[in-house]
């Protein structure tokens, strides 16, 4: 889901790297040295899992991991994702340096904000009600980043990119069914070896 370099507006770069550094602001003050590791290998998860990704366009779909990084972390998620997507722009040259502001926001947003909506009912005793919500953050977060990159690039580019933005989209459609089983099967493993992180 990275945007390339030379895709968007400057306008567009610019109010992402305004959210973005928004986002980290918060992330940033609510970390405390607990957490520090945690954050360090969920960052690692997410480098990992973004690693092979299909052309898709200006974008790309891969795996990506936010919701998970939402379920667990919350607002930690933007520091997280950042590391890994600013390691990836450098060592791989995924998305870009310039993006990295759009490209954060459209990942760690929509972690946050499923992480929140979906965080509580993780906690619940029945399993099922646990497996939906888990599914839900893992989906969901695929989903809204999905739409926010499609968006991006109709905010940059116009009704040009239009097609282009559906596609992505669409083509995200298997990933979030993957995205949430997975997420199901990280969240219950946690729940065994180390119930604390929840």
């Amino acid at each position: 889901m990275h945007i390339s370099e030379g895709v968007l507006t400057a306008p567009v770069l610019g109010v992402g790297a305004v959210f973005t550094v928004a986002g980290l602001a918060v992330g940033l003050k609510k970390m405390d040295h607990e957490r520090l590791p945690e954050v360090g290998v969920l960052a690692s998860v997410f480098f990992v899992a973004s690693l092979i990704h299909v052309p898709i366009g200006p974008s790309a779909a891969h795996l990506v991991l936010n919701g998970t990084c939402g379920l667990l972390l919350g607002w930690l998620a933007f520091p997280a994702i950042f590391v890994g997507l600013t390691l990836q722009a450098i060592l791989f040259e995924f998305g870009g340096l310039t993006t990295l502001g759009v490209n954060t926001f459209n990942m760690a947003f929509p972690a946050v904000v499923l992480g929140y909506l979906c965080g509580h009912f993780i906690k619940s005793p029945n399993s099922a009600v646990r497996a939906v919500a888990e599914f839900v953050a893992g989906a969901g977060a695929i989903l809204l980043s999905g739409l926010m990159v499609a968006a991006s690039l109709v905010l940059a580019l116009g009704e040009s990119i239009d097609t282009a933005a559906r596609l992505i989209v669409l083509a995200h459609i298997p990933v979030m069914i993957l995205e949430g089983v997975i997420t199901i099967f990280i969240m219950e493993f946690i729940r065994r070896v180390r119930p604390e992180m929840l």
